[in-house]
């Protein structure tokens, strides 16, 4: 499988990277996800300290284990549970970033995490100080790398622009075009990588197509307009490869994604989506199709 520069950094990272939250706590299972991920060339592996109260990450360190000099493990930090469980707060403050590092490497079983992300933010946050905790976490080398979990462009800007990441984690699709204007170029610009996640937009993208979308539509398209676009989408692009490939080259046509991150509860769903990376790549053309077939929106919430 190919592999990415993630951003000015020396990680390279498979143009498919496993989403680590769907694989589940039984570990027989979760293990043979993660081999089979192997096998087919991933090297990406991206969880968080929120999944599963933590059991994600041991069950991941404990699967890579023996590979670990091989692969890029990203996982993520920010959302603090409440001691009985019920919930989570936001906490990008210093203090609970540097502790809460150090709980992540003992259930990984590692001396370092190659990618910590930021698992969200606002304009509110201590900004200076969440990217300070980062920074001394680089310079004691417990981290190798940093970056954000964000869709907010105004949140993005201020990383941009003050810190040091490489990356930042957001939502995009054929059915959820809004990064393009709004992030991609300044990112770009700025040699920093887009990691993507939710390519098949709920299911809604792959081959199922309509089999999974919700009576209530999808981001800013009705149920209606769906039926309308999915099968003259399936006519114009996707009329001999399958639409799960055709969801996941769009993610692969813009040159700042570096890699795209699919959930996969099953070895089946990893064969498919290395499958669908590895298909024939979108002409120019078929691409200025789509983006005239589909919306180009902007984020008229989460600013």
């Amino acid at each position: 499988m190919k592999k990415r520069r993630l951003g000015t950094s020396d990680l390279y990272v498979s143009e498919l990277g496993l989403g680590c939250m769907s694989i589940g706590t039984e570990e027989k299972t979760a293990r043979k996800i993660i081999e089979s991920a192997l096998e087919e060339g991933i090297n990406y592996f991206d969880t968080a300290d929120l999944y599963d109260f933590g059991e994600n990450e041991k069950i991941v360190g404990q699967a890579l284990k023996d590979v670990r000099e091989q692969v890029i493990i990203a996982t993520k930090v920010g959302n603090r549970w409440n001691p009985d469980q019920s919930g989570w707060s936001w906490d990008p403050s210093k203090a609970y970033i540097k502790e809460a590092v150090k709980n992540s490497l003992k259930r990984l079983g590692t001396d370092y995490i190659d990618l910590y992300q930021l698992h969200g933010g606002t304009l509110a946050d201590p900004i200076d100080e969440t990217i300070e905790a980062f920074e001394d976490l680089k310079a004691e080398g417990l981290i190798r790398y940093y970056g954000i979990s964000s869709i907010r462009p105004n949140v993005i800007r201020e990383y941009v622009q003050k810190s040091s990441i490489v990356s930042v984690m957001m939502q995009y699709s054929i059915l959820d075009r809004r990064p393009e204007e709004e992030s991609f170029p300044l990112l770009e610009k700025s040699g920093i990588s887009v990691v993507t996640r939710g390519p098949l937009a709920k299911g809604v993208l792959s081959d199922k197509l309509l089999e999974k979308a919700s009576e209530k539509g999808y981001l800013e398209y009705s149920f209606e307009e769906l039926r309308a676009i999915l099968p003259l989408l399936k006519e114009k692009v996707a009329s001999f490869r399958s639409f799960t490939g055709v969801a996941l080259q769009y993610n692969l046509a813009n040159p700042v994604v570096a890699s795209i991150v699919a959930g996969a509860s099953s070895v089946e769903q990893i064969k498919s989506n290395a499958k669908a990376v590895r298909s024939e790549s979108l002409t120019d053309g078929e691409v200025a199709l789509i983006k005239e077939l589909t919306k180009a929106s902007i984020y008229m919430e989460h600013r």
